[in-house]
């Protein structure tokens, strides 16, 4: 069945195919690829497997694309993709497609440094990806750091510095001093949330539609006259949204 989306493309791609399809580049798919990435997220979320299934289908569009922009340089072709990481799976479980007898994720992560020791990689941080998610890219980083040793051994650690970052930022006299303190802030706070085996980028994702939930219903409850209410008024709203999600379900 790949073969025929492979096939699909090449058409797409080809003299006789899509305009718009021919245009494109690495750097103008780029975003639609995040896109589509997000887009599996969400339907994950929300246990939708209907959707999650065209998702995935979306997102390995995404794949067959990139694969095709690179045959056409010469670079490498979609069967070299499939093979590239079929190789980097069974090199990084060794205790179950090689001789070794013991491993798990630790193993994982020791033929990992492995390979970036033979690419020539001058830190540990190196392979983050710029283009990830601050808060991922921010715990990423945290965890290659804490790998060597640089973490705090507990969670009260992360949460003292939260104390001081807080400090700093109300200290700050410019607008700049404030970016800059507000984003230590956000940065010790990933790190608490990882000591607590939270994933920051979830939890705020979580948050975030909660907020949008309840907020919606604050609208539903007032109708029109939502937005020349009071902010007091809204404040009950909101109390009032609230109790009613948090409060035992009848009998």
């Amino acid at each position: 069945m790949i073969e025929r989306l492979i096939a699909i493309m090449a058409r797409l791609r080809g003299p006789d195919g899509c305009e718009w399809d021919r245009e494109q580049t690495f750097a103008t798919i780029a975003p639609y690829t995040i896109e589509e990435a997000y887009e599996v997220a969400d339907a994950i979320a929300r246990d939708d497997l209907a959707e999650l299934k065209d998702e995935l289908g979306d997102l390995l569009l995404q794949v067959v694309f990139h694969a095709r922009i690179a045959e056409e340089q010469g670079a490498f072709a979609f069967t070299d993709v499939v093979a590239a990481i079929s190789d980097k799976m069974e090199r990084r479980h060794p205790h179950i497609f090689g001789d070794e007898k013991e491993g798990g994720h630790h193993r994982w992560e020791e033929v990992k440094a492995q390979e970036r020791a033979a690419r020539g990689a001058d830190s540990m941080l190196d392979g983050v990806a710029v283009a990830l998610p601050a808060l991922l890219r921010a715990e990423k980083l945290q965890k290659r750091a804490a790998r060597v040793g640089f973490d705090w051994p507990d969670a009260a650690g992360p949460r003292a510095k939260i104390d001081e970052e807080l400090a700093e930022v109300e200290a700050a006299t410019t607008p700049a001093e404030v970016a800059d303190e507000i984003g230590d802030l956000l940065f010790a706070t990933v790190n608490w949330a990882r000591h607590h085996d939270v994933d920051p980028e979830a939890a705020l994702r979580t948050a975030t539609a909660k907020f949008e939930r309840r907020f919606r219903a604050m609208e539903d409850a007032a109708g029109v006259a939502f937005a020349e209410m009071t902010l007091d008024e809204k404040e009950a709203l909101w109390a009032g949204v609230k109790a009613a999600e948090t409060s035992p379900s009848p009998a």
